[in-house]
């Protein structure tokens, strides 16, 4: 399985190039993104941040309102937390799945020395 690639869900820098062109002539760039992006009606995390972080580099370059890129940041700010939420629990299951490996070793190795 090591040669086989999975295909991730993240926007390469062509396809940001291509959707800020079409929103800077005005154009329905959210097709596009969402064809990049969904599949199967899910989206990455990590996709996710990259879109919004795309729509604050258009928003600063077309001078949007100051409330409205406070607004789009704080919705980053949620992305990464819960992206942080999730690595730590992959963590602390990793960890788990760790320690009870190495107690069932020494109770199976005991319990086959009494048979």
């Amino acid at each position: 399985m090591s040669g086989v690639k999975r295909k991730r869900n993240v926007l390469n820098v062509e396809q940001k190039l291509e959707i800020l062109q079409k929103l800077d002539n005005e154009e329905s760039a959210s097709t596009d993104a969402e064809d990049v992006l969904n599949e199967g009606n899910t989206i990455s995390r990590y996709a996710a941040l990259q879109s919004v972080e795309t729509l604050l580099d258009y928003m600063g370059r077309r001078g949007f309102d100051y409330g409205d890129i406070t607004a789009v940041r704080k919705i980053c700010v949620s992305i990464r937390q819960e992206m942080n939420k999730e690595q730590k629990q992959r963590f602390i299951t990793d960890f788990f799945k760790t320690v009870n490996v190495k107690r069932k070793i020494p109770s199976l190795m005991l319990y086959s020395m009494q048979m």
